[in-house]
């Protein structure tokens, strides 16, 4: 056995000197800072586990807080963006001159505005039937000259209809009991009237179309 390198373990120190009193502090010193560094894992490890507790306890103390501020931020939006104005209503003002014109040419072939002025009380029954043929004959020339007629519906009165949904409500009048959306089925009371030509006189630049009928004087 070769005892050149053999250590005796049980061989004790009997001097102590300045390195031994440096290995020692050196020891010392690792010793703290290890028991330093495990102090500091410890209580960092310990207040992150606190702030995960507290997060998930104010998640669920306020389960609603995403669709809040979902909500508020569609009102938001509401109130950035103003709603579009709706479209104003334009009114035709109506020009007199062809309502006088039209009355003119009523007075002048029927007398319309003499019948309906008179006070017809005082006559007999006879009497007003005849009054009114010469108007209804008068009334009819005007229009028939001047005018162009056509019924708005084909159909036969007294005959069953279809209105079938999107129908032109400025041409069909409804009347009864009226439940639901289109299509109606209904009778037909009145196929009703449109004017598919106008020929009325031109007017002069002096013409005054308030004087429906003028005066008259005999001499």
């Amino acid at each position: 056995m070769n005892t050149l390198y053999a250590v005796d373990l049980s061989l004790r120190p009997t001097t102590f000197d300045f390195w031994h009193v440096c290995l020692a502090g050196a020891v010392v010193l690792l010793l703290s800072l290890l028991v330093v560094l495990l102090l500091s894992m410890v209580i960092s490890l310990s207040r992150s586990r606190k702030k995960a507790a507290e997060q998930a306890i104010q998640k669920a103390a306020r389960p609603l807080e995403p669709e809040v501020k979902i909500v508020e931020k569609i009102v938001e939006v509401e109130k950035i963006v103003p709603a579009p104005a709706p479209e104003p209503v334009v009114l035709k003002e109506a020009t007199p001159d062809a309502a006088l014109q039209l009355l003119g040419l009523l007075q002048k072939e029927a007398r319309f505005i003499d019948f309906i002025k008179e006070e017809v009380s005082a006559y007999s029954d006879a009497d007003i039937g005849i009054a009114a043929r010469v108007v209804h004959e008068g009334c009819s020339k005007a229009i028939n000259e001047h005018f162009s007629l056509a019924p708005v519906r084909s159909e036969q009165e007294g005959s069953r209809i279809t209105l079938p949904q999107g129908f032109d409500a400025a041409t069909v009048r409804l009347t009864g009991n009226i439940v639901g959306a289109a299509p109606f089925t209904g009778t037909l009371i009145h196929k009703g009237w449109q004017v598919t030509g106008i020929r009325l006189p031109k007017l002069t630049a002096g013409h005054n179309a308030n004087i429906v009928a003028p005066a008259e004087v005999e001499l």
